[in-house]
């Protein structure tokens, strides 16, 4: 099922999910879960800052020398047997994998967690190709029963209950017994994985992602926590790796630092239960492996996020926290971002790959509040790239019309200090008597963004440059 932007609505999207009980329900999970891991996690590192400095440094060390490491890697895949696919569109690495299916005349395809899978619209390529493609990690597998997409980058099933997932299983699963206790994680696993051994054993080809492709030995690198992706990889005939063209990654030495603090970030652990490097086909003398190993490289636009103000953007490892600590993302889910990336990376991203003309909502779907970037693993400065696509945004003429006349107001008066000191203290006074016997305002004439949900508070006191001129001479 290809995933078209829902972006342009997002405003009705958030409406919807912050009225869905079981949506309430289930980002619970987030608050109670990955933020308080993460802070044990890091608690228990002391180094954590310097590490995340290092990152930074690297990740920025790659991105200005992106082609010379993206050509060594190359070599080094070949070297070892594979094959380097170029996509520079969603649908040329879909014709590829296509391609790669027919001539080996494949029938199933089992698939590893992968988000540019879900960016390109592979289940639905391979499906109207007439292929089966079967999701194998669990919050995958549980969202393709329910013909939805991820609403998060790790936790692609964290906006389901436990007992919706239930509900899907009986469902789907007809040999399923209705005696069978489904209640708890355990048994729920339990189902899952009777079913999909069956998948494994009969995939003609495996696809899985990538969190890190070294260039210095063609090594291709997943973390998972399922077990799923060696599977993946490892029984079909053929092996292919999706991943965009900026997870590069210079030596096995650099990405054990990217390593340490991707789990922390992303799910509280020290590390993550499997970190498996896959490097060319099998070999003689292998117990285990496929006959071909492909990697496709994408672009789909992120060589255009080079050399701009985004570019930082592409040091983002996928690690989820921004959005664990988001409160936007708290109060509605991945899904009212309507596309592939949410929360705050994906507040930058998806303008970024699909055009601010049809996801300007997002970038404005922030409280600058700074949490993503206080525990971006690679120090991303999200609020500043979220105010860049602002910029845009106003300077391309999207934003409405009442938001650009109300911002060339305040500017007439921002580039008037004078002027502006004492539109400012009348305004203050004025709505300070009008609003003195309630305190607050439920309706107030230019401000219905704020008052039709709700109160706004009744100005107290002086302005704030009264009160720091006031300091100033104390």
């Amino acid at each position: 099922m290809t995933l078209h932007p829902t972006s342009p609505q997002f405003k009705d999207n958030a409406h919807g999910a912050l009225r869905d009980p079981n949506l309430q329900k289930a980002l619970g999970f987030v608050r109670r879960g990955f933020t308080t891991r993460r802070a044990a996690a890091v608690a228990r590192l002391p180094e954590m800052e310097e590490l995340r400095d290092a990152a930074r440094d690297l990740k920025n060390h790659v991105l200005a020398n992106l082609d010379l490491y993206l050509e060594r890697y190359e070599a080094k895949v070949i070297a070892s047997g594979g094959h380097v696919h170029w996509a520079r569109t969603s649908e040329e690495a879909c014709a590829i994998v296509l391609e790669i299916c027919k001539a080996r005349g494949a029938k199933s395809v089992t698939k590893g967690k992968s988000m540019i899978s879900e960016e390109i619209g592979l289940n639905d390529a391979l499906e109207k190709a007439g292929l089966e493609a079967v999701e194998t990690d669990l919050g995958e597998y549980i969202i393709q029963l329910r013909g939805e997409h991820p609403s998060h980058i790790i936790a692609p099933a964290g906006h389901v209950t436990r007992e919706q997932v239930e509900a899907d299983f009986r469902r789907v699963h007809t040999d399923l017994p209705s005696e069978r206790v489904l209640t708890d994680p355990a048994s729920l696993l339990a189902e899952a994985r009777g079913i999909l051994r069956e998948k494994f054993l009969a995939a003609d080809v495996g696809v899985t992602g990538a969190n890190f492709l070294v260039a210095e030995t063609g090594t291709s690198i997943i973390v998972t926590n399922e077990g799923n992706g060696d599977l993946t990889q490892i029984l079909p005939k053929v092996h292919v790796v999706l991943a965009s063209i900026e997870k590069i990654v210079p030596t096995l030495d650099d990405t054990a630092t990217l390593l340490r603090v991707l789990a922390r970030s992303a799910t509280g652990q020290d590390m993550s239960v499997y970190t498996t490097l896959s490097t060319g086909p099998r070999r003689a003398g292998d117990v285990d492996g496929p006959e071909e190993y492909h990697v496709v490289l994408l672009d789909n636009g992120r060589s255009a996020m080079l050399g701009t103000e985004f570019e930082e953007m592409l040091r983002c490892i996928r690690c989820g926290a921004c959005m664990n600590h988001c409160p936007v993302y708290d109060a509605v889910g991945g899904h009212a971002y309507g596309w592939v990336y949410p929360g705050p990376m994906g507040s930058v991203l998806t303008p970024s790959l699909i055009g601010v003309d049809q996801s300007g909502h997002l970038p404005n779907a922030s409280t600058f509040c700074g949490r993503c970037e206080s525990v971006c693993p690679v120090r991303i400065p999200l609020p500043k790239l979220m105010r860049h696509w602002r910029e845009r945004e106003f300077e391309r003429h999207l934003s409405p019309a009442t938001v650009r006349g109300g911002l060339s107001v305040w500017a007439f008066f921002a580039r008037r200090p004078m002027l502006y000191r004492l539109a400012t203290g009348v305004a203050m006074r004025v709505l300070g008597l009008a609003g003195k016997a309630k305190g607050h305002f439920t309706k107030l004439p230019l401000a219905g963004g704020w008052t039709d949900y709700r109160d706004m508070p009744a100005p107290q006191g002086q302005t704030f440059q009264s009160q720091w001129r006031a300091r100033g001479r104390a």
